[in-house]
């Protein structure tokens, strides 16, 4: 049998691109003139329905080595003639790398039944907290960057064409926090430079973090004639000059939300284990990368049988910056196909510079919209917007009642919950560390 090429697709105009011969970062025809079409592309694994992988996943701790079989840098290497022990060796290297550079690297991260919690806000189901304040840097995002970094090895390991002359390019990031400092502990440990467009408001310590990760830092400041993040702004400047897309929106490298699957993969084999179907999670949205991937990643999970159905998606945002709900709002009956090809009339930069104790969360826009807001259509989910006391009290019972030790930021999902209470099987994602 011929393996099937390891392609990507534009969810709004269709593009398919061949991950062999071109880079799958933004999608080729992002940018026309007068297209109002929201350009992503995403992997086309639906061949992956055949496979019996959930039945032997191994004994595998590494997502990136358990979950191989649903990662497209694996098939590509595949493809490419590489051996099983060369993806191996190549995600090996990679990880005891990571564990110089960030003390531990990756690893199934833990997910339970907290009763005290689900007790505290008067919940009759179970509620289970999937906890990513352990993971490499501290929060889910390095898994996003991880799946990039390994596509590029592999482009080295084959001596693919598409990867000439790509090692001289420097990597780049727009982020304020969990994201930048994910970024730079891989960039590191791969022993790839990488530029960072941050903030005039980043925490010291990340910055710090930032510098001794041996990131260049780029301060960008708001302009009142800009419309949008100007760490984003400067971010695809320097992606025009040659830079390699190493953020987490999929809108700008189709490869960022693919690694974040691992994380649903993750969740959806605890519930098999269990016994258990969940009937819905939480999730907090700001760029929108996360909840994306849980999306696709449930998605992947329930075709495949490692869940009977994909939960309910609710995704949350503070009431201080909350694009995703604004789209949401305005989508009503629309079909969420013409949604992809009015980009404009859903999603916007926030007009207000953004404020709340949820800062991780303030993205100007939620890039990767639309994947969510389809899940959320597909499974009957909804978008909720939450108040500061409500992220407040969230942090402080996500704090007090698991001893995680969380940020605001990675205990949001919660604070949709403390909103609009949901019974049965019940998750949510605490991801970012209290620094």
């Amino acid at each position: 049998m011929i393996n099937p090429a390891i392609s990507f697709v534009c969810h709004g105009c269709g593009a398919i691109v061949d991950a062999e011969l071109a880079l799958p970062f933004r999608c080729p025809q992002a940018g026309a003139t007068g297209d109002d079409i929201d350009h992503l592309l995403v992997p086309m694994d639906g061949f992956i329905e055949s496979f019996t992988v959930h039945k032997n996943f191994g004994l595998a701790e590494n997502p990136f080595l358990r979950y191989r079989n649903l990662l497209s840098p694996y098939r590509l290497a595949r493809k490419a003639n590489l051996s099983d022990s060369a993806w191996d060796e190549i995600v090996g290297r990679l990880d005891d790398a990571l564990v110089a550079v960030d003390g531990c690297g990756f690893r199934v991260t833990p997910m339970a039944i907290q009763p005290a919690l689900s007790q505290s806000i008067g919940l009759e189901g179970a509620l289970w907290v999937k906890d990513e304040t352990g993971n490499v840097s501290g929060s889910h995002k390095a898994r996003h960057l991880m799946g990039a970094m390994l596509y590029l090895r592999v482009l080295k390991a084959a001596r693919l064409a598409v990867g000439e002359g790509i090692e001289v390019r420097r990597l780049a990031i727009a982020s304020c926090g969990n994201a930048a400092l994910a970024a730079a502990v891989i960039a590191r440990a791969a022993d790839w430079p990488l530029d960072v467009f941050i903030p005039t408001d980043a925490s010291p310590k990340v910055v710090s973090r930032l510098k001794d990760l041996g990131a260049r830092i780029t301060v960008c400041e708001r302009d009142p004639a800009e419309a949008g993040d100007p760490c984003f702004l400067r971010f695809r400047e320097a992606v025009s000059a040659g830079a390699i897309p190493f953020g987490v929106q999929g809108s700008e490298n189709g490869l960022a939300i693919e690694g974040g699957r691992t994380l649903a993969f993750e969740m959806a084999e605890a519930f098999a284990a269990a016994h258990q179907t969940p009937d819905a999670v939480f999730v907090q949205v700001g760029g929108g990368a996360l909840a994306s991937a849980l999306a696709q990643g449930f998605a992947m999970a329930a075709n495949i049988g490692i869940i009977t159905r994909a939960p309910r998606l609710l995704a949350v945002q503070s009431a201080g910056c909350a694009p995703l709900d604004r789209a949401w709002q305005r989508m009503e009956r629309i079909d969420v196909n013409e949604a992809a090809h009015h980009r404009s009339r859903f999603m916007w930069p926030w007009e207000v510079a953004p404020v709340s104790v949820a800062h991780g969360i303030l993205d100007d826009e939620t890039y990767d919209w639309f994947e969510i807001v389809k899940f959320m259509r597909l499974t009957g989910g909804n978008s909720l917007v939450v108040s500061e006391d409500a992220l407040i009290r969230a942090h402080e019972l996500a704090r007090s009642q698991t001893g995680i030790r969380v940020s605001a930021t990675g205990s949001a999902g919660l604070a949709g919950l403390l909103a609009a209470p949901v019974n049965g099987q019940v998750a949510v994602i605490f991801s970012g560390v209290e620094r």
